[in-house]
């Protein structure tokens, strides 16, 4: 009957939740069309559910015809995957973008720096900082968050057209350039020699040059400040930036911003534009609650947990079958926390590690080892954890307070099952029918012939000579094979 009800309200809630068709309707691109600007916040660091705000409120400019959108932008930096899928969103836009490093004290670090070079139009408000964008390693040399190791096409144009300018002498410059840096390499001493980046990290960073370089010649931006930016890490303040040619101009706020922006001619896909931004009407777009979920469950912290109290779960109703609480939310949890990680960059190590930590563990409770795999199950369950997620970005990553709390929260868990077992194995075992007559057992619930009764910790179907009530004591007067026929114990 709970089960019922409770999906009842899941489906009321969905519902409601759920916009009617008439309230998805955009504004009739005829009315206002032109003079509506639609600014997007984009606050914290860059992930999958900033490329879903972003993707979003695109195709919402282009429904509506919007003339402006605007990219109000407070971020530390971001995973490279997000912050490609938002480039490519931009590039691609028929609406001119223009993202706007704002309000006073905010930045456009690292991920965020690409994607100010990639927009229409890039200002800041006074007060704002960008730059420091060289990639942040991912793995022990496995990729980049920026531009990923992996992702050699995009900027890889500017290179290609050096090549052809360099022509026949390349390989010659090559040559000499490759002696000198071994004749430097046999001077230099053996410990600066250990501070250089090695090969894989000379090649992340040449592609996040080649990739930020083509956009800054893409959009008429000082590319030899941003190719500073990847090698050097250097930033800028708005005014600084603004001198250097990286942002087009310093707003005050919003409304500055447009008057400034406007008349601007702008390359797009369809190509070059006038912006006609003085007066627009600004529209702030909100996160839809699609948007809203996939920001919570995409928090590593929130996926890891999900992940727990799924496998948890899915235990427990194995451990005791017919509970059905422990299993259907273990089964949810479970299933958004793998649509969460196919989101992430997680490590299979990682989580391979996690499953063979909780299985030690579990191993423990029933095969007792002297507390050996106990330990080794924990030892396995936080370095799992703590692999888990395939970033040097604190905000991908997983608390380790968060871990510290789950690993003795499952060394407690087991450590009880163990002791329910123990007992359970000591206490003296129950057979033959003689043994259940005259026995006292539980009324579940309250029933007139079938029903079920609960004696020594077990669930038997049952049925009644007379009416009895849930919680009542009744007397077992006889067995038929599962079934125990039993009275009121009056």
């Amino acid at each position: 009957m709970w089960i019922r009800r409770l999906l009842a309200v899941l489906l009321a809630y969905f519902l409601s939740a759920v916009p009617l068709g008439s309230a998805e309707t955009p504004p009739d691109a005829g009315e206002d069309a032109a003079g509506t600007a639609l600014m997007l916040d984009v606050k914290g660091a860059i992930g999958p559910a900033t490329t879903d705000y972003i993707v979003r409120g695109l195709a919402e400019a282009q429904e509506r015809g919007a003339g402006l959108v605007i990219l109000r932008m407070n971020t530390p930096g971001g995973l490279d995957d997000a912050m490609r899928d938002i480039i490519s969103e931009i590039l691609a836009s028929d609406v001119p973008v223009a993202t706007y490093v704002a309000p006073s004290g905010s930045r456009a670090a690292s991920a965020g720096t690409y994607i100010l070079y990639a927009s229409h139009v890039a200002a800041m408000a006074p007060a704002t900082n960008l730059g420091a964008a060289t990639p942040v390693q991912i793995g022990g040399g496995g990729g980049g968050i920026f531009p990923g190791g992996d992702d050699e096409e995009q900027g890889g144009d500017a290179l290609e057209e050096l090549r052809e300018r360099l022509g026949g002498e390349e390989e010659d410059v090559d040559e000499e350039a490759r002696e000198e840096d071994e004749a430097v390499e046999q001077e230099e001493p053996a410990e600066e020699r250990a501070d250089r980046p090695d090969a894989m990290e000379r090649k992340i960073i040449e592609d996040a040059v080649s990739y930020i370089k083509g956009l800054a010649e893409l959009r008429g931006r000082n590319a030899e400040w941003a190719e500073r930016a990847v090698r050097e890490s250097i930033s800028a303040s708005a005014s600084e930036a603004a001198e250097l040619g990286v942002i087009d101009f310093v707003a005050e706020d919003v409304d500055e911003l447009l008057a400034k922006a406007d008349g601007v001619v702008v390359k797009l896909p369809g190509g070059e534009r006038a912006i006609e931004s003085a007066g627009l009407e600004v529209d702030l777009v909100e996160p839809d609650w699609r948007n809203r979920l996939l920001s919570v469950i995409t928090n590593p912290n929130v996926a890891y947990i999900l992940m727990l109290v799924g496998i948890y779960g899915i235990i427990f109703e194995l451990i005791n079958p017919g509970s059905l609480v422990p299993g259907v939310l273990g089964g949810i949890s479970l299933l958004l926390a793998l649509y969460a990680f196919q989101a992430l960059p997680i490590t299979y190590a990682g989580l391979g590690l996690i499953g063979l930590g909780i299985a030690f563990m579990i191993a423990e409770a029933f095969m007792p080892s002297f507390g050996i795999m106990g330990i080794g199950g924990a030892v396995a369950f936080v370095l799992g954890s703590i692999m888990l997620f395939d970033t040097d970005l604190e905000a991908f990553q997983v608390s380790l307070g968060v871990i510290a709390g789950f690993t003795v929260a499952s060394l407690i868990i087991f450590i009880g099952v163990a002791m329910m077992a123990a007992r359970a194995w000591q206490r003296p075992k129950l057979g033959g029918a003689d043994e259940l007559i005259d026995a006292e057992a539980i009324a579940e619930e309250s029933f007139e012939g079938a029903g079920h009764v609960r004696y020594a910790g077990e669930r038997w179907n049952a049925v009644a000579v007379s009416p009895v009530r849930s919680g009542e004591r009744v007397r077992v007067v006889s067995k038929e094979g599962l079934t125990l026929k039993v009275e009121p114990n009056d």
